[in-house]
C-alpha cells in the first residue's frame, strides 16, 4: 500500500487497542467514541483483508495478523510522537518527570541546581507519583522508581541498590555495641501504606520474630517524620534518611541492608534529548554519591 493510501486513524484505533486490551480504553485516550475505535478497526479489517480479534467486543483476542503487525506500528508511531515532540520542545526544552514523593523531596530536589546549571536551558516540570509507569498514557520523559523490576518496554538507568533498615530517634533509642533486636522492637512500630511488607521483609530477612501491632502512615514522608520526632521506630531506606542519620536526629543501631530492590530511572525506548542528559545526569550524582549500582 503507498504512504498516500495508509488508513492512519484506523491504525492509530487499532494500535491503542492492541496495547490497552479494550477498545473503551483506546477511546478514552483518542478522545473519541468506543463506537468511532470499532468502526475504524472494522475499517481497517476490510482495507487489509484480515481479522484482527476474535471473540466478544468485551474480550478481545488480537488475530496472528494482528500480533504481527502490532510491534512494527508501535514503533512507528512511538518514532513519530518523539519527533513532532523534539519539534515542538526546540525553543521550550521542557523535561517532565514522575519522582517518588520522598525521594524527590530528601535526594532530587536539594541536587537539582547542579543539573540547572550544567543545563540550564532545560525546565525540569516534577509529578510526584510511585504508581506503573505508562508513557504512552503519561506522556512522561523520566520517571523515577524503586522495585525488582523487569521494567517491560522501556530502558532502565540503575542508580541505587535499594538498602533499609530501622531507624530511631535518639531520644528513644539510644544505640551502643550491645544493642539487641529486643530493645527495638519493644518500641511502637511504624508503617507506611507505601511499603506496606517492610518491618516482614526485614525480620525475615534478618531472622528476627517479627512484633505486631504499630502506627500506620499514608505516605512514606509522614512515617519518616513520625520516626523523627520519636513516635516510635520504621524501617527506613539508607537514601532517605542519609542525611538525618548523619546530623544525629535519627539512629540506625543495625545499619543498613540490601532490600533486593533498586532506584532506577525509566525512559521510553526512543527517549528525548532531555531525558538521555536527566537520566546521565542522575546516574553522575548516583556515582558521587558512593551509592551507585
Amino acid at each position: 500500500m503507498k504512504r498516500g493510501m495508509l488508513p492512519l486513524n484506523a491504525l492509530r484505533a487499532f494500535e491503542a487497542t492492541m496495547r490497552h486490551g479494550q477498545m473503551k480504553l483506546a477511546a478514552e485516550e483518542l478522545g473519541v467514541t468506543y463506537g468511532a475505535v470499532s468502526r475504524q478497526v472494522r475499517g481497517l479489517e476490510e482495507i487489509l483483508g484480515v481479522s484482527l480479534f476474535d471473540g466478544p467486543r468485551n474480550r478481545l483476542t488480537p488475530s496472528q495478523a494482528a500480533c504481527d503487525l502490532q510491534p512494527a506500528l508501535q514503533d512507528a508511531l512511538d518514532r513519530i510522537e518523539a519527533a513532532v515532540l523534539r519539534v515542538q520542545r526546540r525553543d521550550k526544552r521542557t523535561l517532565d518527570l514522575s519522582c517518588l514523593s520522598t525521594f524527590a523531596m530528601r535526594w532530587l530536589i536539594p541536587r537539582l541546581f547542579d543539573f540547572r546549571e550544567a543545563h540550564a536551558a532545560i525546565e525540569v516540570r516534577m509529578t510526584a507519583d510511585d504508581g506503573p509507569v505508562d508513557f504512552a498514557r503519561d506522556r512522561f520523559d523520566v520517571a523515577i522508581r524503586v522495585g525488582s523490576g523487569p521494567w517491560p518496554e522501556m530502558t532502565v538507568t540503575e542508580l541505587f541498590a535499594d538498602t533499609v533498615g530501622p531507624v530511631a530517634s535518639p531520644t528513644i533509642l539510644e544505640t551502643s555495641s550491645s544493642m539487641a533486636w529486643q530493645d527495638v522492637s519493644a518500641l511502637p512500630l511504624l508503617h507506611t501504606r507505601t511499603r506496606p511488607t517492610a518491618w516482614h521483609d526485614w525480620c525475615a530477612s534478618n531472622d528476627c520474630p517479627l512484633p505486631s501491632g504499630g502506627q500506620e502512615f499514608e505516605h512514606f514522608y509522614f512515617l519518616l517524620e513520625a520516626a523523627t520526632a520519636g513516635l516510635g521506630v520504621a524501617v527506613a531506606p539508607e537514601v532517605l534518611v542519609r542525611d538525618d542519620v548523619a546530623a544525629g536526629r535519627l539512629v540506625a543501631p543495625f545499619g543498613f541492608r540490601p532490600s533486593g530492590q533498586t532506584y532506577v530511572a525509566l525512559t521510553p525506548d526512543h527517549p528525548s534529548a532531555e531525558a538521555i542528559a536527566f537520566t546521565s545526569w542522575l546516574r553522575l550524582q548516583a556515582k558521587s554519591d558512593g551509592s551507585d549500582c
